[in-house]
């Protein structure tokens, strides 16, 4: 059964000393114009980011990002479409970056994406900004669907922290909807993920808040208190 949000925000406040500090530790989306303006190469190292960071340290993964940037030049999508395979296998052997193949050929497929939509819609940026956050579901099959290991949660914890508005899919969250019975079916079926949007959905009506809030408000209600 669908709590109220002023339930699940109450709580929330309750567990983090009050609605000051909670109001203090909540993350918000970035705005339209600010999200439009992000250089799509941005996208395309968000993104390769997190495939490495997947099964990987992230503490590793940062520690290298800087050889990721310089052997890739800084992710420039025309550069990456014009890379031989051959070059892209040697690449794949430099020791400035974590060395795994599999993962690197992720990032000439996902130029190709961010490409296409480029020749679609001007800039991936734009792409993202004009998704309407009532489907942002549909945003994360998008990626999944047109990119490469961008499914899970890697395409969705790239949205957020990229700036769109997007809940999460976080073990806390997956737990809580479970709990209440809103999710009941393999959290990427396509019956979660249109239960989950509608639960979001009319949170948001209720509250006026941005799906980032909501998610984190749910996260800070439920689990483990780490203050």
């Amino acid at each position: 059964m669908r709590e109220k949000f002023s339930t699940i925000y109450q709580r929330a406040a309750e567990r983090k000393g009050g609605q000051r500090a909670l109001e203090h530790m909540l993350v918000a989306p970035l705005e339209y114009d600010a999200l439009c303006e992000i250089p799509d190469n941005r996208w395309l190292a968000a993104f390769s980011q997190k495939v490495f960071q997947s099964g990987i340290s992230w503490q590793v993964v940062r520690k290298k990002w800087p050889g990721f940037e310089e052997v890739f030049w800084g992710f420039d999508i025309e550069k990456m479409l014009l890379m031989p395979p051959e070059m892209w296998e040697e690449k794949a052997t430099n020791p400035a970056i974590i060395r795994h193949l599999t993962k690197v050929m992720t990032i000439p497929h996902n130029a190709e994406m961010i490409h296409r939509v480029q020749q679609s819609h001007g800039s991936f940026s734009q792409f993202v900004a004009d998704w309407p956050s009532e489907d942002i579901v549909g945003l994360w099959q998008y990626l999944k669907k047109h990119g490469k290991r961008l499914g899970g949660n890697t395409g969705a914890y790239t949205l957020r922290r990229m700036g769109k508005d997007t809940f999460l899919f976080t073990r806390d969250i997956e737990h809580y909807l479970r709990a209440t019975k809103i999710v009941d079916s393999g959290r990427e079926t396509k019956r979660a993920m249109q239960a989950a949007q509608q639960a979001f959905n009319e949170w948001q009506q209720e509250s006026g808040r941005s799906l980032n809030h909501i998610s984190q408000l749910i996260a800070f209600s439920v689990g483990d208190n780490r203050v």
